[in-house]
């Protein structure tokens, strides 16, 4: 994997053939998850894909959101959507000046609508440009939740506190949309957490992060002709 920090100028004068960009958060995730775990598991992905794709480099990681629905824990920092769909827009058109085309990772749900937003607008400008989430591969519970739960544990497991891991509100997302959108996550779960960590296990974690890897990978392989919201 080569990592666009770790290059000096010359080593890539000449133009790459594709950019990872891991865009995480830094949110609350339970009393149980670091409010990094976002950004690890974009970066873990983004890393991993890096590895398999010929000529990939990796970008430094977004750290921060649009997370406002999470603003009523402590810690948790967000940029909002305008800000996040102005920095992707000014970040692949700089990038696009070095590499052919683009990919953004997002492991955060909240980023998802100015994202969107933000590749659409790109693309229309005629960067090549797509983005792609976890999301589509790990269908399970929303936010600190078993999955999540799971993959820190896979990619960094001290950090993950499993003793203070506590269901939150266990309801299907589109059950609880509303009154997320109308209160923030506090409105709905007084831990923060969207699902139940309850069983959580590194081995789930590793096979998550396999299939997740492998639908990147193959996404961006077949590099489909699509609207380019979503991958």
């Amino acid at each position: 994997m080569t990592a666009l920090a770790d290059q000096v100028w010359p080593a890539l004068a000449t133009s790459r053939p594709l950019l990872i960009v891991p865009l995480g958060s830094t949110e609350q995730h339970g009393p149980h998850l670091p409010m990094s775990t976002d950004t690890d598991i974009a970066t873990a992905l983004s890393r991993r894909a890096g590895e398999a794709l010929d000529g990939a480099v990796v970008a430094p990681a977004l750290p921060y959101g649009s997370s406002g629905e999470h603003q009523a824990f402590a810690g948790t920092l967000s940029i909002g959507q305008a800000a996040v769909e102005l920095l992707l827009v000014e970040l692949v058109r700089s990038a696009s000046a070095t590499f052919d085309r683009l990919v953004l990772v997002s492991a955060h749900g909240g980023n998802e609508e100015p994202v969107g937003r933000a590749v659409r607008r790109m693309r229309a400008e005629g960067h090549d440009v797509r983005a792609w989430s976890p999301a589509h591969v790990w269908r399970g519970d929303a936010h600190a939740g078993r999955i999540e739960t799971s993959v820190m544990l896979a990619l960094d497991g001290g950090r993950v506190r499993l003793a203070d891991a506590a269901p939150g509100d266990t309801r299907p997302l589109d059950e609880v949309l509303d009154a997320l959108r109308a209160g923030g996550v506090r409105a709905v779960s007084a831990n923060g957490v969207l699902g139940d960590p309850t069983g959580a296990s590194r081995a789930e974690g590793e096979t998550l992060l396999r299939s997740a890897t492998t639908a990147l990978v193959a996404a961006v392989r077949d590099w489909p002709d699509t609207d380019g919201a979503w991958l």
